[in-house]
């Protein structure tokens, strides 16, 4: 069904009656052929995910809620957490909660609170309704941060015809002034919001189910507020001095992104420990060791040519071989046949390294390359835990390699979801047990896989045949040989 919402004129009369006595005016309207249920489920979605209608928010931190069965059901002591409800004539209220909307930039707009209630009236005699209402916090226009319109109130109704299978959903604005309504930005946002609501709703009747599924190792809560942190400490002057050809924009902040996962990742592995240190291989322009560095992590990362950005970011590092953070070295896996003499591939011993990294020490692999497929192989036979991010896919031979198609028949067979479960397959084979993360960054290669359990022990993995199950390793030393004397990437 194409979303096409009839306008509604200003003169229409109002839909509901609320108790106060205020007057809702109805603003768009549309046809719908899901149920009251997943109208309210759609509608929770939202609550607790408000940047789904905006981009200027991060996300909500509900602060109150009545439902004694919620899991996040937390009164907040102070006054202005407290719910202000509406009631209306003939549709009860059920629910009420408090949220707390936080934007992107709080140097820019200040969270808000929002009053939510569910409400919901049936009969067997006329349809049943189903409303949803956000009261914002504010007794003016001019307190209302930016990314909210200036409305005293937001609604969602649902009127559904059981018999016919049918019903309609609309959006209503409580404003200020009348005049408020005939704001092109106001109403705009009326019309995405419905339009938003009539998507969701619309693929669930259809059969959509969401197969993707963020903040499963780390909270969204606790990434957001590191990552907002680390991005008003560092962003401005990272942009302005950037001295790639690349893109300042995407970079800083997705990898502002893997840094803020990364901390709180190590926060939770390393509560009763002392941090083991990282190494970040195939580290590219250096930008995320330079971060995490800063951050007062000891770590270092090496890749097989140097980027202009290493002089900038070249920091002491602890647990580098020379004790600098950014090194220029070619990865020669101490289980490549032939790897054990560097004439092998004609470059001084300096400049190699086997791959053997002190037990422990917590690999990075972020868009590796040529080292994505290798990344859980150096886990294994050093005993350290990593993360890799893939994004080109290359076999254990570094030539370029399109996967086979995954497992799991369900999956898109592109060439990025082929090498994501080609390079789990690997890892699972070498005795990891891999959690995936979809990072909140600014890439479509967002995918994170995370190995810090162990399925057995390395005695129990044959490496010679698993290299052998994977393709084998003829040819690596010369085609990594060839990065020395080829240009560097974009990463």
């Amino acid at each position: 069904m194409p979303f096409e919402p009839e306008e509604l004129p200003p003169a229409t009369p109002p839909f509901f009656d609320d108790t106060a006595g205020d007057v809702w005016v109805p603003l768009y309207r549309h046809a719908c052929t899901f149920g009251p249920d997943m109208f309210v489920d759609k509608m929770m979605n939202m609550v607790r995910n408000p940047n789904l209608n905006s981009s200027w928010l991060f996300r909500a931190d509900i602060i109150y809620d009545d439902d004694p069965e919620a899991e996040t059901s937390v009164e907040s002591s102070t006054s202005n957490a407290r719910p202000s409800p509406r009631d209306f004539t003939g549709i009860p209220r059920q629910r009420t909660l408090v949220r707390k909307l936080i934007p992107r930039n709080e140097r820019r707009d200040q969270p808000l609170d929002q009053t939510c209630t569910f409400h919901r009236s049936e009969s067997t005699t006329t349809p049943t309704r189903s409303l949803v209402l956000y009261i914002p916090h504010a007794s003016s226009a001019p307190d209302l941060p930016f990314y909210h319109p200036k409305v005293r109130g937001i609604a969602h109704l649902h009127e559904w015809h059981p018999l016919q299978g049918s019903g309609s959903i609309s959006v209503h604005f409580l404003p200020f002034q009348q005049d408020d309504l005939q704001d092109k930005k106001v109403r705009r946002t009326a019309y995405r919001l419905l339009e938003i609501l009539h998507k969701h709703g619309q693929s669930s009747a259809a059969g959509y189910v969401k197969r993707v599924h963020h903040d499963v190792v780390i909270p969204q809560a606790r990434f957001q507020d590191h990552y907002a942190r680390l991005k008003n400490k560092y962003a401005r002057q990272l942009v302005d001095s950037w001295a790639e050809s690349t893109d300042p924009g995407k970079h800083v902040f997705e990898d502002l992104g893997i840094a803020a996962f990364l901390m709180e990742l190590w926060a939770d592995m390393y509560k009763d420990a002392a941090f083991p240190g990282f190494v970040d291989i195939g580290c590219g322009n250096g930008l995320l060791v330079y971060i995490l560095t800063q951050e007062g992590y000891s770590g270092w990362g090496f890749d097989a040519r140097a980027r202009k950005s290493w002089a900038q970011f070249q920091t002491e590092a602890s647990r580098s071989p020379s004790g600098q953070s950014l090194e220029q070295r070619l990865l020669l896996p101490s289980v490549v046949p032939g790897t054990t003499s560097p004439d092998a591939v004609q470059i001084s011993p300096e400049a190699i390294h086997d791959g053997l990294f002190p037990p422990g020490t917590f690999i990075v692999s972020n868009h590796a390359d040529e080292l994505t497929p290798w990344t859980p192989i150096l886990g294994a036979i050093s005993q350290c835990p990593f993360i890799m991010i893939p994004c080109c896919s290359h076999n254990l031979t570094g030539e370029k390699y399109r996967a086979p198609p995954p497992r799991d028949k369900t999956k898109s067979k592109s060439t990025f979801a082929s090498l994501v479960d080609w390079v789990t397959h690997i890892a699972e084979d070498c005795g990891w047990e891999i959690e995936t993360e979809m990072l909140r960054i600014p890439s479509t290669r967002n995918t994170c896989l995370l190995g810090r359990r162990r399925t057995k022990d390395l005695d129990e993995v044959n490496m010679e045949a698993l290299l052998r199950k994977y393709g084998g390793v003829e040819g690596y030393c010369a085609n990594v040989a060839g990065l020395v004397k080829s240009g560097p990437r974009g990463h």
